[in-house]
């Protein structure tokens, strides 16, 4: 199995953590697709390549092209997808672009092993937060919350309820089920959004925001 990171340490911790289960592959890792193609020919035939995204917005066009050029080259091989964000846009997008499975940085290295092992077996993996996230979608009042689910994702939802009630990044991970650097992430892009320069205004704009469309925050 093909490991393409560009940060050196993330990609070495990674190598090392996949390599300390047991599975029916080894890992090959390199910092780019190009490197990976070079060394193509030393290598026994590709299993699988899983492609770490970072915080990216796969949806970005240089992007869209980045992973469509990796499953060409990947050919029979699946492509899965380790990245830091787990909207349900970011990951409904991925499968679009023929992906085979989508893990957010914030599973345990079990869970990476087995949805890789999935992929391999012909399925595909999503979080299961993602899948719930869905529902909440689909179950909500669109009189109540069109204006919410435009502007940001379920999870982010969830944040920028925390966010109001003053909770700190470590609490927001514990009790949301994600790594602390997945909420920063989420906090970013719902600062960006709201165009709040600070926490404190991003709170205010939160609580006028939800307010204005029905949802009690209390």
């Amino acid at each position: 199995m093909v490991l393409v990171d560009n940060r050196i340490l993330a990609r070495e911790c990674l190598r090392s953590s996949l390599a300390a289960h047991p599975a029916p592959w080894d890992v090959v890792a390199c910092s780019t697709i190009e490197e990976w193609q070079n060394e193509a020919d030393r290598h026994p035939p590709l299993a699988a390549v899983l492609l770490h995204v970072g915080s990216a917005n796969i949806t970005d066009s240089h992007m869209e092209e980045l992973i469509r050029q990796a499953i060409r080259i990947s050919a029979s091989a699946p492509l899965i997808i380790l990245a830091d964000r787990d909207d349900v846009v970011q990951i409904v997008n991925a499968l679009d672009y023929g992906v085979r499975g989508y893990i957010p940085s914030s599973v345990s290295v079990e869970v990476c092993v087995e949805a890789i092992n999935l992929a391999l077996a012909g399925g595909v993996f999503v979080p299961a937060s993602t899948v719930f996230a869905m529902r909440e979608v689909i179950n909500s009042d669109p009189t109540h919350d069109q204006r919410l689910t435009e502007m940001f994702t379920p999870r982010q939802i969830q944040v920028a309820e925390a966010i109001w009630q003053g909770k700190p990044n470590k609490i927001i991970a514990y009790e949301l089920n994600m790594c602390e650097s997945t909420v920063k992430v989420h906090i970013r892009n719902i600062m960006q959004k709201l165009k709040a320069t600070n926490r404190t205004e991003a709170a205010y704009k939160v609580s006028a925001l939800f307010t204005s469309n029905g949802v009690d925050l209390l």
